[in-house]
């Protein structure tokens, strides 16, 4: 079996960087949900675009921030190798005219429904983990 090693937090913030979708987890109707979305990681902050009728946009226009979870990865089962990147923050609209101008182009959505909001997803725990090939 390979062995697990934590990465330093500047680590994971690279590897979450080096690749263009992960998982949003947050709580929906008092359950958690998971979701795909493409993403691009600015500083401390995951941003990704949803739609304004997506629960996710909902719970933070209602709230005006909540807590979720951001997961990526990248594994080679052959191999038996890779990393994992695990965020915990509070995602929350970007509603500055500056950044959204600089964010809505960057961030092409995947999924073909109209993406109205950006969300920021502050990267207040971050944690990671390398499973090195035994071989």
């Amino acid at each position: 079996m390979a062995p697990l090693q934590p990465l330093g937090r500047d680590r994971c913030l690279e590897l979450l960087a080096s690749v263009p979708v992960g998982r949003v987890v947050f709580t929906l109707r008092a359950l958690p949900a998971i979701r795909p979305v493409n993403h691009l990681v600015d500083g401390d902050t995951i941003v990704i675009r949803t739609g304004l009728a997506t629960s996710l946009a909902s719970a933070a226009i209602a709230d005006g921030a909540v807590v979720v979870a951001y997961e990526a990865d990248e594994i080679d089962p052959d191999h038996r190798s890779g990393w994992t990147v695990v965020v915990t923050g509070a995602a929350r609209l970007i509603l500055d005219e500056e950044r959204l101008a600089r964010y809505e182009p960057a961030i092409e959505p995947w999924a073909d429904e109209p993406m109205t909001c950006v969300i920021g997803i502050d990267c207040d725990l971050v944690t990671g983990y390398r499973l090195a090939s035994a071989g």
